[in-house]
């Protein structure tokens, strides 16, 4: 088997045991992504071939510096890059070139990842399409006539490609589980600062938005957390739990564990066909392996939670993108940005107020169900991949969608809780498109998200099962 087809954590074990170099592997990743990634444009602000291999050759003469020494890694164009050029998808920022990392990028760099680019994203991270005028369109790994999700949708289609061993990114408004739901990968969005984050603003703000690693199995994807995951004393909220002590061990018996299957959400949530029916092959899957699976109503005014939901995004959008708002640069912002930011200067304080009081009750709600099940379990997405010339889907199953983001509603139950969901692929539709469902556990329960995950994986091993024909050459 090719280096680029193995897995990430068979891959560093080979490198700390020599058996191959981090030459090697570099060129194995390279040569690849030179063959793959024009077709489909998921990866850019590439870092020269020279200076890669020279990095490289310098980890082969170092002892190993961590779990990702000697890993070919690109970091989500929405996080700081010291010395590479990081877009945020935007024209407004197209030449900027940070000159320190995240905390999350030098978590990366410290445990020996080399840095070869960027995954592409929609501008800002604004809407589950990855396109902006920067850098073009990212296309579906199993069909690139389709959109490839997002806002992480560059770094899903690397790694489902195999132009990556991991990948990061980041999660507000399902930017982590629906492009790894388009792509049949994993994707994990964490408890908030679970993987600690600096803000430019309040840092003891309750924000919504999270940073989480993608793979193409649980087990490598944990090996990510760990490195990414930890307190920081730049980020006071930041959860005090190691990396190492919320990502392993895996492998735990799932029988007895409860499960509730929310479903379209009683009705509430247009789904197009086949959805739901796959979700539930995969719940059978989960009971296969002795778990217990309840269908389970909501009993929650459902709409009150997603108008709750948009007011609290667009009064964090304006409060990041106010400043550019009000000069001469608005033009310059997509028409989705410059919605959301006049939507957030709009609102009053007394706004703002009901929609955490609408949060608070959407929490304690979830405690009771929790009360009565280990999981909660919903689909990852209501619409199979579209059109990649289509900037948001605006009809849902004959229902009118009102907005840029309503066609992905079913994500706002996770955001809005800080519940930890890990998007995991329950297979295709007729037409060879894939679909996820997310796993939710309990508050802070990253842990268990991540057991019940390697567990299903385990068991179906999607990814493996059905990789991109274009990743065969093909």
């Amino acid at each position: 088997m090719t280096l680029t087809r193995i897995s990430a954590i068979d891959l560093a074990a080979r490198i700390a045991a020599r058996d191959v170099s981090c030459v090697e592997v570099m060129t194995a990743f390279l040569d690849h992504i030179d063959a793959v990634n024009p077709v489909v444009n998921a990866i850019v602000s590439r870092v020269d071939r020279a200076t890669l291999l020279a990095e490289a050759a310098m980890r082969d003469m170092t002892a190993p510096m961590g779990p990702l020494h000697g890993l070919p890694f690109a970091v989500k164009d929405l996080e700081e890059t010291k010395g590479l050029r990081s877009t945020h998808g935007s024209p407004l920022f197209a030449d900027h070139v940070p000159d320190a990392d995240s905390i999350m990028v030098s978590r990366l760099r410290a445990a020996g990842a080399i840095l070869i680019g960027k995954t592409n994203v929609p501008e800002f991270g604004f809407g589950s399409q990855t396109y902006n005028t920067v850098f073009g369109t990212t296309l579906n790994a199993y069909d690139q006539s389709r959109t490839a999700g997002g806002s992480s949708g560059g770094a899903a289609v690397a790694l489902a490609l195999g132009m990556l061993p991991l990948a990061d990114g980041s999660d507000h408004g399902g930017s982590l589980r629906n492009p790894a739901a388009f792509n049949n990968v994993f994707g994990f969005r964490p408890s908030p600062q679970r993987i600690p984050e600096e803000t430019l603003g309040d840092v003891f703000a309750a924000g919504m938005a999270v940073l989480g690693p993608m793979a193409r199995s649980v087990a490598d994807l944990a090996m990510l957390f760990s490195v990414q995951a930890g307190p920081d004393p730049r980020a006071p909220l930041s959860l005090p739990e190691s990396g190492s002590a919320v990502s392993a061990p895996l492998d735990v018996s799932v029988a007895g564990r409860r499960i509730g299957w929310l479903g379209d959400l009683g009705g509430h949530l247009p789904m197009e066909p086949d959805i739901l029916s796959l979700c539930e092959s995969g719940l059978r899957v989960m009971e296969g392996l002795g778990a217990i699976v309840e269908p389970v109503a909501i009993g929650f005014p459902m709409e009150d939670l997603w108008q709750a939901w948009i007011d609290l995004r667009a009064w964090l959008i304006a409060a990041s993108l106010g400043e550019i708002y009000a000069d001469d640069r608005r033009d310059r912002l997509k028409p989705e940005a410059q919605w959301e930011v006049a939507r957030g200067l709009a609102l009053t304080g007394s706004d703002v107020s009901a929609a955490l009081a609408v949060r608070t009750r959407w929490v304690r709600h979830l405690s009771g169900l929790f009360a009565r099940y280990d999981y909660l379990v919903l689909p990852s997405a209501q619409v199979f991949p579209f059109a990649a010339d289509t900037h948001w889907q605006a009809e849902v199953a004959g229902k009118p969608m009102d907005s840029y983001h309503r066609w992905m509603e079913v994500v706002v139950a996770a955001t809005m809780s800080a519940l930890p969901a890990l998007n995991v692929p329950v297979g295709f539709n007729a037409q060879g498109l894939p679909m996820g469902m997310q796993l939710m556990a309990p508050f802070h329960a990253d842990l268990a998200c991540l057991q019940l995950g390697h567990a299903y994986d385990c068991a179906t091993r999607w990814p493996d099962k059905r990789p991109p024909p274009l990743r065969a050459g093909r």
